[in-house]
């Protein structure tokens, strides 16, 4: 366990890089296999991963080598009349950053043994300046003839002295062909196009990440604002001054001349939107990526080799070779109906009946993208198991408010499940359409109640709850969405957010300044980042919920990770909320507004009682957690309690501001409030939400929430004129 917990702690050092990603899966794979053989010693595993680790330098230093001469002989078909050349490269690539030889400097080294190397120009790679500390230690140490340069003397380097070509390394490379490396590369780049300078990325074929069609996709790491700041910890720099230090850029694949790896080069290929590199086909020609044919027919940029897209067709013959499934449908399978009806951001829906007198089931198939936005926003299909394992346990424990799964087909990230029968409507179109929901408060606080009470160290013990967390955590792919559609990219200058403009340009950009409310996200952040209460749902809107006004379901915990339960209460109540300011602009009355503002009060107090009777019952305190030893009386519990709620309340408050302020300047958008075709009448219901989500991200790092009060601060929001209403 100790294994798998710093392997998790290493992905989170280098989002960046995607070796790093896939040695850890790898080592991982082989824990867990290691861990599971009987009679298996922590000894016998560690063995195991030292063996594979050493495999691993092993294979590098060959691949090393064998780019260096891949490399080598490109430079010099590319410079036939230069029997010397002089190169220059970014960063360190050297034997100090790789197994022993080296990648891009690999190839600086072979053309030094081979005679043909004038000179090596590095630069410094500023602000960690890994060029003029590592690069030049080791061009010096090798012997080869080399001088150092700031990043900012390149572009007059190449127009004074001459540069025959730019070798660098690469973190990761997309489908594509486009390269995120040091911060700094994009802008040799640039240089190169303009003087004709071959642009050269070596990297193994560990770096290449067919799984991500285009650079858009991915994350950059931020460091700290003291590299910039401070040389040798001397400051520089004024305190006031602002500080953006990413720590890599990415080149686009149209200024890359050639990517060079172990078994070779790739070449760039002209397609009608531009040069790219077809990288997931060339994976595919050397074995190191096996793709069907549809993959390759797209350049293998986002298919896995045992997923296959479902469309009417397929789907039916799929369903017709499942017998289960064909037996719930009963009927002939040319008699169903089968209708795509997904208009959620992430994935396919479809809805299957059988003939007459056949039965009717929802399939659900992830996407390996993010469906709202296109495949230039990848999704790993590991989604889906996470979705399926996390409607097991949810049903488990409230098999009342939890559909069904009949079928689950993790190669093809697919499941089937109960379909939730009319009058049963997406709780989100109800609120629109002026439906009443009187149970849909108590259902919501017990499914809440159950599920995150029976997954927490208050009920498991600390051995299933450990494994519980480990296990969970490997959701990563969505936490990460999460961080950064939620927490990161509202309060920043972002491609992705997009707001009622131009009657919202100054909230939005009062959210991207208001210091105060910045700080308080982070820490919510934070929280979300670092807290393991429970098994959250993690995406509980109101387009997750469906209800009558008799039973109530939640849906789609694709989202699913052991995180801090406010967060699931924060979605639903703060959705919530975007439905009562959205009835400004809908046509339901004052009064349907008033009721789901007291909905918002009930699934608060109703919680509690609930969670609070979980926790007292004895059956339930077999946890870790305020054990029965330490809290034996009733009184003791009482006083554990009261704290630990408040606490829970708070949390949960600030994430609801956090989810409505990214429903309204963030990348997706609610249809309450999206539906209101008046642009003036959409965006005085949205400053007002706004003005709320703001004074509750603020309040809940003050601590100490009145729910009384935010219910008397929303209906004075509620009511304030549009001429009143002004970022503070």
């Amino acid at each position: 366990r100790g294994l798998l917990d710093n392997m998790q702690r290493l992905r989170m050092s280098r989002p960046t890089a995607v070796n790093l990603f896939r040695a850890m899966d790898e080592l991982g794979e082989l824990v867990t296999a290691e861990a599971d053989k009987d009679g298996a010693t922590g000894e016998a595993v560690i063995d195991a991963v030292v063996a594979a680790a050493e495999k691993m330098l092993e294979d590098d230093l060959a691949a090393n080598r064998s780019m260096g001469r891949h490399g080598a002989d490109l430079v010099q078909r590319l410079a036939p009349d230069r029997p010397q050349l002089r190169l220059l490269t970014h960063c360190n690539t050297g034997a100090l950053a790789t197994s022993g030889h080296g990648t891009a400097l690999g190839v600086v080294r072979e053309l030094h043994a081979r005679g043909v190397l004038e000179h090596i120009y590095c630069t410094e790679t500023r602000p960690y300046n890994q060029g003029a500390r590592l690069t030049a230690f080791e061009i010096v140490e090798e012997g080869m003839p080399g001088t150092l340069v700031t990043d900012s003397m390149a572009a007059f380097l190449m127009h004074t002295r001459g540069v025959d070509a730019v070798v660098v390394g690469a973190d990761r490379i997309t489908a594509n062909g486009d390269t995120a490396n040091k911060i700094g590369t994009m802008s040799l780049a640039i240089a190169c196009k303009h003087f004709g300078i071959p642009m050269i990325i070596v990297a193994p074929t560990t770096t290449l990440d067919p799984k991500l069609p285009t650079g858009k996709s991915i994350l950059i790491e931020e460091r700290r604002a003291e590299e910039l700041t401070s040389v040798a910890g001397v400051k520089i720099a004024p305190d006031a001054i602002g500080v953006w230090n990413p720590a890599f850029d990415v080149t686009p694949a149209t200024l890359i001349t050639n990517i060079v790896t172990e078994f070779g080069v790739i070449h760039p290929v002209e397609k009608p939107d531009g040069v790219m590199f077809e990288v997931p086909r060339f994976m595919h020609e050397h074995g190191v990526l096996q793709l069907p044919e549809e993959a390759l027919a797209t350049g293998g940029a986002y298919y896995p080799p045992d997923y296959t897209k479902m469309d009417e067709h397929r789907l039916r013959a799929y369903l017709a070779a499942t017998p289960r499934l064909a037996s719930l449908l009963s009927s002939p399978a040319e008699e169903w109906s089968i209708r795509e009806v997904g208009d959620g951001n992430l994935n396919l829906v479809f809805i299957v009946s059988g003939g007459e007198g056949g039965g009717v089931v929802v399939v659900k198939q992830a996407l390996p993208y993010v469906r709202c936005v296109g495949e230039q926003w990848p999704l790993s299909l590991e989604r889906a198991s996470f979705e399926h394992a996390a409607l097991l346990e949810q049903r488990r424990w409230c098999p009342e408010h939890v559909p069904e799964v009949y079928h689950f087909d993790k190669p093809n990230a697919l499941m089937a499940m109960r379909f939730i029968e009319p009058p049963h409507l997406i709780l989100r179109k109800g609120f629109i359409t002026g439906m009443q929901y009187p149970s849909l408060a108590s259902h919501v606080a017990e499914f809440l109640a159950q599920t995150l009470f029976h997954t927490s160290s208050l009920h498991l013990p600390s051995p299933e709850f450990r494994t519980a967390v480990s296990r969970w955590s490997r959701n990563t792919s969505l936490c990460a969405l999460t961080e950064q559609v939620v927490f990161s990219e509202p309060y920043m200058e972002a491609s992705n957010n997009r707001w009622t403009t131009p009657q919202l340009d100054d909230f939005a950009r009062g959210v991207r300044e208001d210091v105060p409310l910045r700080l308080a996200a982070a820490a919510l952040k934070e929280h979300f980042l670092h807290s393991t209460e429970a098994l959250i749902h993690a995406d509980l809107h109101t387009g997750s919920v469906m209800a009558t006004s008799e039973t109530t379901f939640v849906i789609d915990p694709e989202f699913a990770f052991y995180g801090p339960m406010g967060f699931d209460i924060g979605a639903f109540l703060g959705n919530v909320l975007l439905a009562y300011f959205s009835q400004g602009g809908h046509s339901n009355g004052d009064a349907y507004a008033a009721s789901l503002l007291e909905l918002f009060q009930q699934t608060w107090t109703l919680f509690r009682a609930r969670f609070q009777a979980l926790w007292t019952a004895s059956a339930g305190r077999q946890g870790p957690s305020y054990i029965a030893g330490v809290f034996s009386t009733a009184a003791s519990v009482q006083e554990a309690q009261g704290p630990y709620m408040d606490r829970l309340m708070d949390a949960s408050l600030g994430f609801a501001g956090c989810k409505m302020i990214r429903r309204i300047v963030g990348i997706a958008h609610v249809e309450d409030l999206e539906s209101i075709q008046d642009a003036d009448a959409r965006s005085t219901c949205e400053k007002r939400a706004l003005l709320l989500a703001r004074s509750l991200v603020l309040q809940s790092a003050q601590g100490g929430m009145d729910l009384e009060a935010v219910v008397a601060e929303a209906q004075g929001l509620y009511s304030t004129p549009p001429g009143d209403l002004a970022w503070p």
